[in-house]
């Protein structure tokens, strides 16, 4: 039936139908929420009606309290208020200026209770979900990249949840795949912290090579012509995230990378040391170093440099000037003028490469070439700063000071932490012999009893004895081990096959890059096959920042073949005694043979 001044849809409304079912069975009781109010119930008098209830102003007060809900909860906007998935908010917070309850008597029934539903914050519910899955997702471990060579190194290699900002590494494992000069390739995991250096040591220990500390990552760019040595305190996931796809890390030697400490005057003639020129006297190596590593001083190189023109062919001669706050060219001369001067180039924020294919890629006047390169560039050819010095010791001047300048200090504590670290376990040994080299003593056991000789020049002599005996016994030995007689020329022609420094068949121009790729210090040497003369062989020394070559001619004497640098006045068996005998002797060379040029297959 219907009720004057009630909608239809009260009558139909499911909490209307179930007050009507209430009052029937006896049981009343409405959760209202709206402003309070409360139909007074008569518990004492045992006569009191149900039928009682007014209808039409329990119909009005449900309009008035509806009409008040929806006006609160439009005005309310409150994202802190704390919601469930259902949009109801929490049991601890309550409203308490809407919230009232009609209670009626029950005997043994629990109470029951009736809620609306209420509206929903969509924004903040939305909010929530996107916190809930990033809180996921960053839960979740990072999982190495099964397929590194199809992302760019750029990219972080390992998949994981938000990229690598430069400069700052996360916590977790990096893919890092290394080259050798063969070209073939090594993949290893590191952590975000490991540095230049500790990667070096680890490949080291991997490949089984001498650890002489002269080992050195380099940052290779093929398109562009350029590469550098990472400093051993760099970060190589840093310096990865900045590297394009085409650029890779190479394994390598290289002696020079700390030679300046040890020779300063050659890497730095005075006639470009302005300081030097100044004092007009010659100055101490180690007072030439202080200057340059002392923040108090001001040290200047100077002298003139090829510079290419931006967005030009054409390479300009300029008087340049190097200083801890950058490179500066004269606008006028030789002049130092500050009003003369102009700033080329920043230290703080750019590297110094090797220009390796200048003449052939940029039109470089010279071969001497090199680049300063932004840090934080595209990798761009437009970006580069290309300069060429007239002469090796000038280039190497060059680029040895914008170190110097650049990391200061740090470069010395890099250098003498492989001689402190000879007294502690390094974290990555590399492999050492059983039995040390310093526990062998030479012995005598020509008599009835053995005894060591304590006398130096008597054991060379018996070691020298040992190892002509040795020879003399390999030439009646086959392969096999066996007594048949082998030609001693077969032996002496491959014995010098497995030995590190020996290259093979190369070109003279591919012996000039592998001594320019391994430093260019005092001693480096290797020895290759002729070209002119396929009986000889030629060996490849660097003196004073120059590539000499000697060659080493057969020449037979008594049926016996020998080897000689200086036409049969030095005999040598094979090659291994030779290199051997002008390690401990200079000779006719200009220095004694201390560094070779080694290519290790990762």
């Amino acid at each position: 039936m219907a009720v004057a001044g009630c909608p239809d849809y009260f009558l139909h409304h499911p909490n209307y139908q179930q007050d009507n079912i209430d009052r029937s069975s006896n049981h009343r009781q409405a959760d209202l929420i709206g402003p309070s109010f409360q139909q007074p119930a008569n518990r004492s008098s045992p006569n009191h009606q149900e039928d009682d209830v007014d209808l039409e102003a329990l119909v009005n007060d449900m309009n008035s309290s509806l009409e008040s809900l929806y006006s609160t909860c439009s005005s309310q906007q409150t994202e802190s208020t704390p919601l469930l998935h259902n949009g109801q908010t929490s049991s601890s917070h309550q409203h308490h200026h809407h919230h009232t309850q009609l209670n009626h008597p029950r005997q043994d029934s629990p109470q029951r209770s009736l809620r609306r539903s209420q509206p929903m914050h969509i924004l903040a519910v939305r909010r929530l979900q996107v916190e809930e899955q990033q809180l996921r997702t960053s839960s979740l471990p990072a999982i190495p990249n099964p397929f590194p060579e199809l992302c760019s190194p750029a990219s972080s290699p390992v998949l994981s949840p938000g990229s690598l900002p430069p400069g700052e590494p996360s916590t977790g494992k990096y893919i890092v795949k290394i080259f050798s000069e063969d070209g073939m390739g090594k993949v290893v995991e590191i952590p975000a912290d490991m540095t230049a250096r500790d990667l070096c040591q680890l490949l080291v220990y991997k490949s089984h090579c001498v650890d002489n500390n002269s080992w050195a990552l380099v940052e290779h760019h093929p398109l562009l012509g350029l590469e550098r040595c990472l400093e051993d305190h760099e970060l190589v996931v840093q310096v990865q995230a900045s590297m394009n796809s085409d650029s890779r890390f190479l394994f390598r030697k290289n002696y020079a990378k700390y030679e300046f400490f040890r020779n300063p005057l050659t890497f730095f003639p005075e006639h470009m040391v302005a300081w030097c020129q100044e004092t007009n006297r010659p100055i101490p190596p180690s007072q030439l170093l202080q200057n340059f590593l002392a923040t108090s001083s001001c040290p200047e190189i100077q002298g003139y440099l090829y510079v290419k023109e931006m967005g030009r062919k054409s390479w300009k001669k300029i008087y340049m000037f190097l200083r801890r706050s950058g490179l500066y060219c004269s606008t006028k001369g030789t002049s130092k003028e500050p009003r003369h001067l102009q700033l080329l180039a920043d230290l703080e924020d750019s590297n110094i490469f090797t220009v390796i294919t200048g003449k052939k890629q940029h039109g470089a006047p010279t071969d001497y070439g090199f680049c300063i390169k932004p840090n934080k560039g595209r990798g761009e050819l437009k970006e580069l700063r290309l300069l060429c010095a007239e002469d090796e010791q000038g280039r190497t001047c060059w680029m040895t000071a914008f170190r110097l300048f650049k990391y200061g200090i740090v470069l010395y504590q890099n250098f003498k932490i492989p001689q402190q670290r000879k007294t502690l376990i390094s974290h990555f040994p590399a492999p050492v012999r059983s039995v040390s080299e310093n526990s062998l003593v030479a012995m005598d056991f020509s008599g009835r009893i053995g005894r060591v000789i304590d006398n130096p020049v008597e054991a060379q002599s018996a070691a020298m004895e040992e190892g002509h005996a040795w020879r003399k016994r390999s030439q009646r030995m086959n392969i096999l081990g066996s007594h048949s007689p082998l030609h001693h020329s077969s032996l002496s022609s491959v014995i010098h096959i497995a030995q590190l420094w020996f290259h093979g068949r190369i070109s003279r121009e591919e012996s000039h890059r592998i001594i320019h790729q391994q430093g260019q210090v005092d001693g480096l040497f290797l020895l290759r096959v002729s070209q002119s003369n396929p009986k000889a062989f030629v060996l490849t020394l660097c003196h004073h920042q120059k590539i000499k070559h000697f060659q080493i001619l057969p020449c037979e004497e008594d049926g016996q073949v020998f080897f000689s640098l200086d036409d049969g006045a030095t005999k040598f068996t094979d090659l291994i005694q030779l290199v051997e005998f002008y390690q401990l002797n200079r000779g006719v060379l200009p220095c004694k043979l201390k560094h070779p040029c080694t290519v290790v297959a990762l």
